[in-house]
């Protein structure tokens, strides 16, 4: 056999391939880990400037009408200008029925279902629980004498009520949504005398007494205040 021959049969030796492995760094990666970088860093620049904005803002102590705001006897614009607003309309349509020689209206109705609000769901009225307009009455001018407040302003109170709910804690205005025996807007600030408010006579009547005492002082003072304004 020739050289040449054996050179031709015997088998070519394979090269030994170094296999390598994908690369760390991809484009992709490059970009996630830019935009990682570049968001971490505007955090912290913001969480610092913060910091020191905050450090450096002299400190604002309470005033005296922060202090009084959760005080329900504390005047509160808004609400006084929706009484207002109520006092007027009721008025507008009086004067139109009484044009019309219809029978004049009156703002209180008598709600079905009490109406929650303040975070408090409605509440059913008790099957059979028919409001005794009296009775309300009775509670009431006891509620007051144990108040100091004598027949003198009980007559101021009784008038005051008569005309705002008819002494019944299931009347609400029909114009403004003022609710419960002192029309309290909203009803749910009748929460700071008992969780019942929505259904019981006598937690409407302590609120409604401390809301008089607290801004009009005695019952005729806030009797006094409805005349001239259609609203207390």
């Amino acid at each position: 056999m020739s050289s040449g021959q054996q050179l031709k049969e015997r088998a070519p030796r394979s090269r030994s391939k170094r296999r390598s492995g994908p690369s760390l760094l991809t484009p992709k990666r490059v970009i996630i880990l830019g935009v990682t970088l570049v968001l971490v860093g505007a955090g912290t620049t913001y969480v610092v400037r913060t910091a020191i904005e905050n450090a450096n803002t002299p400190p604002q102590p309470l005033s005296p009408l922060d202090l009084l705001a959760g005080d329900p006897s504390v005047a509160n614009p808004a609400i006084d200008a929706m009484k207002a607003q109520a006092a007027q309309s009721l008025k507008a349509d009086r004067l139109k029925t009484n044009r019309d020689n219809l029978k004049d209206l009156d703002p209180v109705k008598i709600a079905k279902q009490a109406p929650g609000g303040g975070g408090f769901t409605p509440a059913d009225f008790p099957p059979g629980s028919t409001p005794n307009p009296g009775s309300n009455k009775a509670l009431g001018r006891q509620m007051a004498a144990a108040r100091g407040w004598g027949d003198s302003e009980w007559g101021c109170l009784e008038r005051l009520w008569d005309r705002e709910s008819h002494w019944n804690e299931r009347a609400m205005n029909r114009y403004s949504g003022a609710y419960g025996i002192p029309q309290s807007l909203p009803g749910s600030k009748m929460a700071s005398a008992g969780a019942d408010w929505q259904t019981n006579a006598a937690t409407q009547i302590t609120w409604g007494l401390g809301y008089i005492a607290g801004r009009y002082k005695t019952p005729c003072g806030a009797w006094g205040h409805s005349q001239a304004t259609g609203w207390y």
